[in-house]
């Protein structure tokens, strides 16, 4: 992507956030343009491209995800789900796949058991929709994404293409927040997740999408190539990125950012040559600075309360009892379901129903693997096994992915705190599979990574 697209792009996002905070209803308009632009652009482009397109596609869709569910810009509550699933069928009929990849099938049918015991225990018109949209549809999603992306070749910088597809979308919801909030005296007033500072909606899926946002600023700060002030319009980006995540007071999308952006790091250094070394270097202490002025910045803004929130205290400063914020417990009320239920689980979408009937208590899972095993027993535990292990067994024979254990460990960390409620974890998943091929010659059978 050429600079002066990136940055006409980049002015097209701020513009797009300003029209759909003034006029609500664009954002469906704008869902509808880009769901029938990307569906033409992967069907008419030739094969020997179609791997980008639906890649990219699928990464602008996970990038706008939220920023449209919280202005009312889709038709179902799931859709980008449904999109991201369709756009890799079409990339799978039109460029096939690896036969290696059919284990990801096997994982989607061990949790066809668990939609007949729910259909047994709750009847079929009341709760196989509800059961498929919003507890399979997430799991589907990674299987189908799964299988496209497995071994699949993708040029080095194709990647960083994907990468600004997610950005440029974040972009767009982080001046929507702006706009929404203006006055974070009136919004802030403990240090509970913040729904003022996250636009009115869940704080949890806000500072899960921002953390991408800021790992890829982060990747596109370290490795580009620009000149000094590009690179500073960049990190200004990062910032504001970063900030906005903080701010929405939901603390695990950020800690996963940072995890993602160390892990992207370390691996970048040890595959770089002893020039590209230098560089990192220098940029991580520029880069290190900038991200204490953030938190200081942020710790002002907040009066404080940020400060308290990452040190779990309340607003008074007392050291709060649940680091999880009550995750725990749910994990473990879903732990107890599987062994009273072990073989069969208690069915798709039960869980939060029989924690209703036995505590009172209404709230959905925080955790997917907890939730997996608790509604698919064991076929749930064999199918979180295919998840967990086929990536770290690709990794053993092929090690050209510089981001792998960042996109894998972000799939990990997110369900582990906001289980699998938006498309991001299913399809970065997906991306921790991609064979990754460079411009330059491998040497000692490693990739070189130069400066791009």
């Amino acid at each position: 992507m050429k600079l002066e697209t990136y940055y006409k792009l980049l002015v097209f996002h701020v513009v797009l956030a300003i029209g759909i905070f003034m006029f609500r209803p664009l954002a469906l308009v704008y869902f509808l343009f880009i769901t029938s632009f990307f569906s033409y652009k992967i069907l008419m482009t030739p094969k020997k491209n179609k791997t980008l397109y639906v890649l990219f596609a699928c990464a602008y869709m996970v990038g706008i995800e939220v920023f449209l569910r919280m202005n009312g810009g889709t038709f179902f509550y799931e859709s980008i789900k449904y999109l991201v699933t369709l756009f890799c069928i079409m990339g799978i009929i039109s460029n096939s796949f690896s036969n290696n990849s059919l284990i990801y099938l096997l994982y989607i049918l061990l949790l066809v058991p668990g939609i007949f015991v729910a259909v047994t225990e709750m009847g079929f018109e009341t709760n196989i929709r509800k059961a498929i949209a919003f507890n399979l549809s997430g799991p589907i999603c990674l299987g189908i994404a799964a299988v496209f992306c497995y071994k699949r070749n993708v040029r080095f910088k194709h990647i960083k293409y994907i990468l600004s597809a997610f950005l440029l979308p974040l972009v767009s919801m982080t001046v929507y927040l702006i706009l929404f909030t203006p006055n974070l005296e009136v919004a802030i007033k403990g240090t509970g997740s913040n729904f003022m500072t996250s636009g009115g909606f869940g704080p949890n899926q806000v500072a899960t999408v921002l953390g991408i946002g800021m790992f890829a600023m982060a990747v596109r700060f370290f490795m580009s190539q620009e000149k000094l002030f590009n690179r500073l319009i960049d990190l200004v980006l990062f910032g504001v990125l970063s900030y906005r995540a903080l701010i929405t007071f939901s603390r695990g999308g950020v800690i996963t950012a940072i995890v993602m952006i160390l892990f992207f790091i370390c691996l970048y250094y040890l595959k770089a040559n002893i020039k590209t070394r230098f560089k990192i270097k220098f940029t991580l202490l520029f880069f290190l600075i900038s991200m204490f002025f953030i938190w200081m910045f942020s710790t002002m803004q907040t009066a404080g309360f940020i400060e308290k929130r990452y040190a779990n205290e309340d607003a008074l400063g007392r050291e709060k009892q649940d680091l999880t914020t009550g995750r725990i417990s749910l994990a473990a009320f879903e732990f107890n379901e599987f062994i009273n239920n072990p073989f069969f689980g208690i069915g798709v979408g039960k869980v939060k129903e029989e924690r209703f009937t036995e505590t009172g208590i209404v709230a959905a899972s925080h955790n997917e693997m907890s939730r997996i095993v608790a509604e698919h027993g064991l076929f749930g535990v064999f199918a979180f096994l295919i998840l967990l292990i086929t990536p770290l067994v690709f990794r053993l024979k092929n090690k050209s992915n510089l981001f792998f254990y960042s996109f894998y460990l972000f799939w990990l960390l997110t369900i582990n705190h906001s289980a699998m409620r938006i498309a991001a974890p299913a399809f970065i998943y997906a991306l921790s599979l991609l064979n990754i091929t460079y411009e330059k010659t491998p040497i000692h059978r490693k990739p070189v990574i130069a400066e791009r």
